[in-house]
């Protein structure tokens, strides 16, 4: 038990040492990224971590916060499923499957969709609509590798398709996540260090026909006009990573986890998320994280509180997790996850 605590000072300090410097922040350009989906997390584990975790998550759900921890996975084959409600009625559903190839590495695909449910047409002539609706439809897709570069270091890629359509209007872009992890970090077994790089990529633009417009001049003899209105194209909200996290035995049934990350956003504030976890003879699990914004001018710049988890564990033929996560929201209803993974 004092190993575990000297160790958590001494990554804390570090820590800190590392995020001071990487500061950084959006600064003017906060709020001007688009496809900001990319930013909804998956899974419960890390969800109920703040996202905190990403220096030894492994299997499937690490596809999300660091693509080096794939390969790290307890079994050949994983694959996940969450759901998530979020912020106004909003469902995030998550699909991933991961595979090792022997001495060779590991390979996934995921699938990440946002339900928004139907939404009314309205015009300037039916302000309360005119009976017919739409749903916009926003859907990532991705395909990663990661391999073992020795036995304590990790490397992970992941390649993302995006695609926004809202009615006759689409966008599409390409992104790109790199990550690493180091376990044992400085000899220190349980000490671990993660980087990662997400959403470095292409800009985006939206085009389609709804952007085409009609316009009638005075004289009537020239009739109707029609002009295209050329939309402004916007930057993927990428960032870089840091993160730390030990893990070690509390007693002989009980295990603990403290993780803490620096994230460096290049269109939003930057944040710091920690998180910490217990487990009981890694069967059940016991999660809560918080997200820090030092440079936050007012509560309307963070509107997201601590989230708690719970995940049970169960080792038969095929293990299977369940998690659930919790996140207290301002202004809007909570957020709640649901996630199940199952190893072959």
């Amino acid at each position: 038990m004092k190993k575990f605590v000297s160790i958590m000072l001494n990554m804390a300090i570090l820590f800190v040492i590392c995020s001071g410097m990487v500061l950084a922040g959006g600064g003017k350009r906060n709020g001007t990224s688009g496809a900001n989906e990319l930013l909804i997390p998956v899974g419960g584990q890390g969800f109920g971590l703040s996202g905190s975790y990403l220096a030894g998550l492994r299997g499937a759900e690490a596809i999300y916060y660091n693509p080096a921890g794939i390969v790290g996975a307890d079994n050949n084959v994983e694959v996940i499923f969450s759901e998530m409600k979020q912020i106004a009625d909003i469902n995030v559903s998550y699909g991933a499957i991961a595979a090792r190839i022997g001495e060779f590495g590991s390979f996934a695909l995921s699938v990440k969709a946002l339900n928004f449910g139907d939404i009314p047409v309205t015009t300037i002539a039916n302000e309360s609509g005119d009976g017919s609706t739409y749903s916009p439809a926003y859907i990532n897709i991705g395909a990663s590798y990661s391999a073992n570069l020795t036995d304590r270091i990790r490397v992970g890629f992941t390649g993302k398709l995006i695609s926004e359509k809202i009615m006759r209007t689409s966008a599409n872009g390409f992104a790109v996540d790199a990550g690493v992890q180091y376990i044992g970090f400085a000899g220190v077994n349980g000490l671990q260090l993660g980087i990662v790089m997400k959403n470095l990529g292409s800009q985006m633009k939206f085009d389609g026909a709804d952007l085409l417009r009609s316009a009638s001049e005075s004289n009537a003899l020239r009739g109707i006009e029609y002009y295209q209105i050329v939309a402004a194209s916007f930057s993927l909200p990428s960032m870089l990573e840091i993160g730390m996290a030990y893990q070690g035995k509390l007693s002989n049934n009980f295990s603990g986890l403290f993780a803490a990350t620096y994230q460096d956003n290049s269109f939003q504030n930057d944040e710091i998320k920690l998180g910490a976890e217990i487990s009981y003879s890694q069967m059940l699990f016991l999660r809560s994280g918080y997200s820090l914004i030092p440079q936050a001018g007012g509560e309307e710049d963070n509107i997201y509180g601590p989230t708690f988890g719970v995940g049970f564990k169960f080792d038969t033929d095929v293990k299977i997790s369940v998690d659930y996560a919790y996140r207290s929201v301002k202004y809007f209803d909570a957020n709640h996850m649901f996630s199940v993974k199952l190893g072959f």
